[in-house]
């Protein structure tokens, strides 16, 4: 059994609550996302924020949005000329302590609000015309206080690269989390490194050596400080895209391991679906596939405990389409 399956606590994320249905947009309307409710929603436990309507707007209610006045970013509603940028405020730094109340392992934001936004949310300048370099009150204090916590809009996983790489890193999180809460050893980090190595590798091989590094010196640390610096270093490496270069090599890595199998067979087959993929032939799941089940044959220890070639679970084909 390997790590990525091995914990069996409920796997918990974030929401903005009108992509889950709730009727809370600013038209009384909502943005419900089926593949967030129901594909998604098999595997995670879904904990629902609405900023704007927790920190006092109604539904429905004018549109509120961001606006650069003098050397701040405020968040206004212009018809009624309110400014909610104290309320927003307020209620984010208090709110976005749903991440440990409920232990959550990523969190999911509606695209394009001046509440929840993360990437490109309009700012209206004071001649009236917007930039795009925004970001909503509630997400920006969410990354301030979390910033190695998975983050993501929904519209953005449609991409299938983001969205493979989002849940990966959602339960990359979520295994790292599970380690450092329970008494932790030297050698329970040490196991976990192991069986992380080759989904590390495939991120980023830099950060990957350097907590090679540290978790050689464990022992001379102190411990709190350890445990940040790994955590930190953990969660930066998974942050770096995987790509098919780096796939490519780290299944070229892999081959090493079917050397003394004596399998030259298998060791063609490989090599073949490795260059496939390289070529983009055929998906990531192919050379995957081939791999497991070469490892489980030949009870290759080291690559079958690898989290690597089980990162998340199989019935949501993430692999399918990179």
């Amino acid at each position: 059994m390997t790590l990525a399956s091995a914990d069996t606590s409920p796997i918990r994320i974030g929401l903005s609550a009108c992509l889950r249905g709730d009727e809370v947009r600013f038209n009384g309307g909502h943005s419900r996302q089926r593949y967030l409710t129901d594909t998604l929603g098999q595997f995670f436990e879904f904990v629902t924020a609405c900023p704007e309507v927790e920190a006092g707007m109604g539904v429905p209610r004018p549109t509120v949005r961001l606006a650069s006045i003098g050397d701040r970013i405020r968040v206004v509603d212009p018809k009624n000329d309110v400014d909610w940028t104290a309320a927003m405020e307020d209620h984010a730094i208090g709110r976005v302590a749903m991440v440990d109340d409920h232990e959550l392992s990523g969190f999911i934001l509606k695209s394009k609000s001046p509440s929840c936004g993360v990437f490109r949310v309009k700012v209206y300048q004071e001649n009236g015309m917007p930039t795009y370099d925004g970001r909503g009150v509630f997400t920006d204090e969410l990354l301030r206080r979390y910033p190695r916590l998975p983050v993501e809009e929904e519209g953005r996983l449609n991409d299938p690269a983001l969205r493979e790489n989002f849940v990966e890193r959602v339960f990359a999180y979520h295994r790292l989390r599970t380690t450092f809460k329970k008494r932790w050893t030297v050698g329970s980090v040490v196991a976990f490194h192991t069986d992380e190595k080759l989904l590390l590798r495939a991120h980023h091989e830099v950060t990957y050596r350097e907590l090679g590094r540290l978790v050689a010196g464990a022992a001379d640390m102190p411990r709190s400080a350890f445990a940040a610096e790994y955590q930190q270093g953990f969660m930066k490496a998974m942050g770096y895209k995987s790509t098919v270069r780096k796939h490519t090599n780290v299944l070229e890595h892999m081959l090493g391991y079917l050397r003394d199998t004596g399998d030259e067979l298998a060791r063609n087959q490989a090599r073949s679906a490795i260059e496939d993929y390289r070529n983009g032939l055929v998906p990531l799941i192919v050379p995957m596939t081939l791999f497991s089940y070469l490892a489980k044959r030949y009870e290759i220890d080291y690559l079958t405990r690898q989290s690597y070639l089980n990162p998340h679970p199989k019935e949501l084909m993430l692999r399918n389409h990179v």
